[in-house]
């Protein structure tokens, strides 16, 4: 509401200094209608906008002053110099009270009685008060043309690209580190320029909502309907042009909810349902666009009327409807000239409304989805792109196309190397477990049709929802575009949120992540791990897999323990030392059968962890991720068999891990120390130590009693202090001073994982270079 009323005495104040040579004029001239039509329009927007601001000394002043104007209009009144001053006179009094509701300070109203009294026909001159000019609280504030802010912003827009060319074509060549210095304040200074144009055009989205409890009040009393409306995210910031234009359509839809969706007190009563309805207007920000959902707990769309009015309209065909699928019988409700009210309301029933609502958004580069729940209300989601926006992306490739992704989407960046990254397919889905962590894996390659070759790299992608892997071939840059809206065919894939045009000149697209994880159809709770729990107890949360054993039963067990699901050879597995082993990955792990291999040629095992030790378990088949229930049937007796539970109506042995865990697991190797002798600065603590432990790595500043590093990192300008381990050095410059220097660019992360392996390899004795981790991970602070 502050933010409606600053608009308004900003508004105000504007007006009446335009106005000021017209009241003068009319003054002189009282038979000149156009300044007259002028003075009535000021009091006009004064008296509406002071109603719904609650003013009730300004709404009484103008409303008295806009009486007697418009019966000078209509030839009712003589405008005589009494009633030129007696309007002059309120004129002024708006503007002082105006004045002290921006200061802040108190404004007396005795002599306001005295200036409506003035206005009636048989008023004497005596009964106007004299006007006292007061002091302007001195503003800050200035209204621009949006063409002006358009300018602005198209020329902001030219500066990021200029800036990025520039800084590409510097990374092409020898640096010089004082340019790298000039290079990098423009950077600052573009960058605070930029927030600072950007939000010229940005207004709190509650300027749209602020009317919506109005109008459902309004709406709801005729109808005869109990509706609560609540709002979210009225802080959310929006493009004041797009607030404009979809001001129109997100009315329409408020009111089709109230109207056809939520129902009568009486038809909610005996549904089941509170007496009075709930509407929920929601704004988020997503990447690039702006999210704003409105759903009600009404009886939802019916879908089947729906069709039957488009062939009663004959919209279409039998035929045509009868080769749909439910989402395009639902779509229907988009069709111009389709109305599913039998008799014509002031709120609907003309058959203009939905598709002039889809055609609007579409307009603006946005797109309109409804999620359908049959007696339980619907759910619609506008999607509003912003529509100039520069955002820092990182660009991936797949085959030969590249795509750009939302920087603050991501969580990490990783390469699908040595044996820290497992990709897994579990029943139909696929996962990946990056360091002990599962998620689902979505190939981008497989979802655009661009082949099915394996991902080189994994985005960890953050949604509303959960974390995802996204697999792209590379990672090839980090860069800061200027975001466009693209067509709406475009958007209407859900994929995208926009297109942009990087330094290269060659136009590109922005992927949506929480669209392509709605596309790929994810189940985030699903592939959720509890990394802190070992053990599976049966409480209501834990996820679990159900798979077949060996010996023909179902069972199930805790997915926190399964590390992964593989495939085995069976000649991998062998019966020594009086236990079944597995020989894998250069170890030899310790098997659970409970049933015969038989000829298998290939066996599926689960390996398990808790962290510190693994074996495995021989399988049949994974079945699906389930939840456990609350319920559990005790064993009798020891063994792996926790108990039984009911799972689908089916009683499910669930295995115990801690019985398993009991007997003689293998130890996993604990990852090599790197000690960062570091300075005061902790860029080590903050660039470093990220990417290093995602390697593999555990990274400390200073070591415990009686720990030894395998490998120490120090500046070659910072302190370095004698270890029993070998010391790579890394140079602030990208070049190096000889062929004597064996430093290492601080940036150059490949180089530098690739030397801290070798180091390592070396002071272990081992004569394999990579046996250590070679998984990098980039940092939203990366380097260019």
């Amino acid at each position: 509401m502050d933010d409606l009323l600053q608009e308004f005495i900003a508004e105000t104040r504007e007006t009446l200094e335009a106005l000021s040579g017209e009241i003068v004029a009319w003054e002189a001239a009282p038979t000149d209608r156009a300044r007259l039509d002028a003075i009535f329009r000021f009091v006009h927007t004064v008296k509406g906008s002071c109603g719904f601001l609650d003013i009730p000394r300004l709404a009484r002043l103008s409303h008295a002053a806009e009486d007697v104007l418009a019966a000078v209009r209509d030839n009712k009144r003589v405008p005589d110099t009494a009633l030129v001053n007696a309007v002059l006179a309120i004129v002024d009094r708006i503007g002082e009270i105006v004045e002290a509701i921006d200061a802040g300070a108190a404004l007396d109203d005795a002599s306001e009685e005295l200036l409506i009294t003035a206005l009636a026909e048989d008023a004497t001159p005596a009964a106007v008060p004299v006007h006292v000019a007061t002091v302007r609280a001195s503003s800050r504030s200035v209204r621009l043309n949006v063409d002006l802010l358009d300018r602005m912003m198209s020329g902001m827009s030219d500066m990021v690209l200029a800036r990025n060319e520039l800084a590409r074509r510097l990374r092409d060549n020898v640096s010089d580190p004082h340019v790298d210095a000039a290079l990098e304040r423009l950077s600052l200074t573009v960058a605070d320029m930029r927030d600072t144009v950007t939000r010229t055009r940005m207004q709190k989205i509650d300027a749209l909502f602020s009317a919506l409890p109005r109008m459902v009040r309004d709406t709801s009393a005729e109808l005869g309907k109990a509706v609560n409306l609540v709002i979210e995210g009225s802080d959310v910031e929006l493009d004041r042009e797009l607030i404009e234009l979809i001001r129109d359509p997100l009315a329409h839809i408020i009111r089709n909810a109230v109207d056809h969706g939520i129902e009568s007190p009486a038809d909610r009563l005996a549904a089941g349902k509170p007496a009075t309805g709930r509407l929920v207007v929601s704004a988020r920000q997503s990447g690039n666009q702006i999210l704003i959902e409105i759903s009600d707990d009404g009886r939802g769309i019916d879908v089947a009327r729906i069709v039957s009015k488009a062939k009663d309209q004959a919209l279409r065909t039998e035929a045509q409807i009868g080769a749909m699928d439910e989402d395009a019988k639902l779509d229907l409700v988009f069709e111009a000239g389709l109305s599913s009210r039998d008799t014509v309301t002031t709120v609907s029933g003309r058959g203009v409304g939905m598709d002039v609502v889809r055609a609007n958004i579409e307009h603006i580069g946005g797109r309109i989805a409804l999620c359908n729940m049959p007696g339980r209300g619907l759910r619609i989601v506008i999607h509003v792109p912003l529509t100039l926006s520069i955002l820092s992306t990182i660009i991936v490739s797949v085959g030969t196309q590249r795509f750009a992704l939302a920087r603050q989407s991501i969580e990490e960046i990783v390469r699908v190397r040595g044996t820290q990254v497992r990709i897994d397919t579990i029943g139909d889905a696929s996962a990946v477990a990056v360091r002990g962590r599962r998620m689902p894996l979505v190939p981008l390659a497989a979802l655009f049709g661009l082949g099915d070759h394996d991902p080189g790299t994994l985005v960890i992608v953050s949604t509303r929802e959960g974390d995802y892997a996204l697999g792209v071939d590379d990672v090839l840059d980090a860069e800061e575009l200027v975001v466009k809206p693209a067509s709406p065919h475009v958007m209407a894939t859900g994929v995208y949120a926009g297109q942009t045009l990087p330094d290269s000149g060659l136009p590109m697209l922005l992927l949506d992540g929480a669209g392509i994880a709605h596309v790929a159809g994810l189940r985030f709770s699903a592939l959720a791990v509890a990394h802190d729990e070992a053990a599976a107890d049966s409480v209501a949360g834990v996820q679990a897999l159900l798979f077949d054993d060996l010996d023909g039963k179902r069972r199930v067990i805790a997915l926190a323990v399964i590390d992964r699901v593989e495939p085995v050879a069976t000649s991998a597995i062998s019966f020594t030392a009086g236990a079944l082993r597995l020989a894998i990955g250069g170890a030899i792990v310790p098997l659970h059968s409970v049933g015969t291999i038989g000829d298998r040629e290939e066996v599926a095992v689960l390996r398990l962890t808790d962290g510190d030790s693994e074996m495995a378990y021989a399988i049949a088949e994974a079945i699906e991720i389930v939840e456990l229930p609350p319920e559990m049937a005790p064993a009798n007796g020891g063994g792996p068999i926790a108990g039984v539970v009911i799972i689908g109506g089916e009683q499910v042995e669930l295995i115990d891990p801690h019985a398993l865990f009991a007997g003689e697991p293998v130890r996993r190797a604990s990852r090599p120390v790197c000690l960062l002798q570091s300075d005061s600065s902790g860029w080590m603590e903050t660039f470093l130590k990220p990417a290093l432990e995602a390697s593999g790595y555990r990274c400390v500043t200073r070591l415990a009693a009686g720990e030894t590093p395998a490998v120490a990192l120090a500046m070659e300008d910072g302190p370095v202090e004698a270890v029993a381990a070998p010391i790579v050095t890394l140079r602030r410059n990208r070049e190096g001073t000889g062929a004597q220097d064996h430093s290492i660019y601080r940036y150059d992360r490949p180089a530098l994982i690739e030397e801290l392996a070798r180091r390592v390899a070396a002071q272990a004795g081992a004569q394999q270079e990579d046996s250590a981790p070679y998984i990098r991970a980039v940092t939203s602070g990366g380097a260019r």
